[in-house]
């Protein structure tokens, strides 16, 4: 009994000291990961860890706009090569929209067409859409404007040239480290720290801005703040009327913020819907910035966003992937587990696909071979 007393107060003792020892450090974030994520039996953010976070409410649309069923919906079944890949790398959900009407669609692993999980970087897409939204109402002037007109932190040497455009093109120059794993990086920090515009006002130039492609989740957490100074409204309230009600979404959703305190959305991240409520931007996009004939986003600047800025990296635009195949040209919102939603404008049709994980030659490549899975097993059902 003696001996369970004096182990007793020593844990009590050493976790004492190690918690002191986070907040003298200023790694007490790490608490916040313990107790949503790894404690869980996670060793990384995962499809429903929003419910352990703050989040803001987002409202269904008031005139909600079901996706009709295709004439011919699920008429085929998954190919072969498609339902392993379901199997092996958990989706949730797979949708196959063409011509503007539900083709396809299957659920799985106890999730239906409502159920929310988290969008992870899919996030990035909307965020760029509200720079343009903000640039089309006149609250920002242009791609050009400077970022220090709305962020005084990045006001001097380098970071004075650094553009609203740059942030969206992943080209901010700055020293931001995207490592999901370590839980030491500022990746890990702002996914947890309770303070994000500090953590983002810490950021240091590394290259000169506006000169090359560097994914970096902090560049569309900083352009997420520009906005907010841009439009003086909550990024989840100006998200909601530019987005979600004129969509016609059909689900509440919720978007993560660093803490009630601080109310500061992780724009890179953290929007938690379901696969035909996300499908609709990209529908949107593919329909050059019209809604029910309706412009909701400039064209032109639609256009901009997906194509290439830099010819040395024809992966991205602003605010969406790129990417070249079976001869058609697609662009696309990408979230960290595998959460995908495909646009081929000519073909109209968009392929939506979320999960718990990727194939896993994650980390070799820009594109894992999921991707191109997806894509060409839904064309294959497509063409049967």
């Amino acid at each position: 009994m003696k001996f369970l007393k004096k182990l007793f107060k020593f844990l009590v003792v050493f976790f004492g000291l190690v918690i002191a020892l986070l907040y003298i450090t200023d790694t007490d974030y790490l608490l916040k990961a313990v107790r949503t994520i790894y404690f869980r039996g996670h060793t990384t953010a995962y499809l429903e860890d929003y419910k352990y976070f703050d989040n803001q409410p987002i409202t269904e649309s008031s005139n909600p706009q079901p996706w009709p069923n295709h004439v011919d919906y699920n008429s085929v079944i998954e190919t072969e090569r498609l339902s392993k890949a379901n199997a092996d790398w958990g989706s949730i959900a797979y949708v196959i929209i063409k011509n503007d009407s539900i083709w396809f669609e299957n659920y799985y692993d106890g999730f239906n067409e409502d159920s929310k999980s988290n969008s992870f970087s899919m996030a990035k897409s909307y965020v760029s859409g509200l720079m343009g939204k903000a640039i089309m109402q006149g609250h920002i002037k242009s791609l050009n404007q400077p970022v220090c007109d709305f962020l005084p932190a990045f006001c001097e040497g380098k970071a004075a040239k650094m553009t609203v455009g740059d942030l969206s093109s992943m080209a901010s120059g700055t020293n931001w480290d995207e490592a999901y794993y370590s839980p030491l990086s500022i990746t890990t920090r702002a996914y947890f720290d309770d303070d994000l515009a500090k953590v983002m006002n810490g950021l240091k130039m590394e290259t000169d801005p506006g000169q090359a492609f560097k994914y970096a989740s902090g560049d569309t957490q900083m352009l997420a703040m520009v906005i907010e100074k841009a439009t003086g409204k909550p990024l989840y309230d100006y998200f909601e009327e530019s987005f979600w009600e004129p969509l016609g979404s059909e689900n509440a959703t919720l978007w993560q913020v660093d803490s009630d305190d601080h109310d500061l959305v992780k724009a890179y991240c953290c929007i938690a819907s379901n696969a035909k409520d996300f499908a609709r931007f990209g529908k949107l996009y593919k329909d050059h910035g019209k809604w029910n004939g309706k412009q909701i986003l400039d064209s032109a600047f639609v256009a901009k966003s997906v194509v290439p800025r830099f010819p040395e990296s024809p992966q991205y635009g602003y605010g969406w992937w790129l990417k070249k195949h079976l001869g058609k040209d697609f662009f696309m919102m990408r979230g960290h587990l595998g959460q995908y939603v495909f646009v081929q404008p000519e073909d109209n049709v968009i392929i939506v696909r979320l999960g718990h994980q990727k194939s896993p030659d994650i980390g070799t490549k820009t594109f894992t071979d999921d991707i191109s899975l997806y894509i060409e097993e839904g064309y294959k059902m497509l063409k049967k």
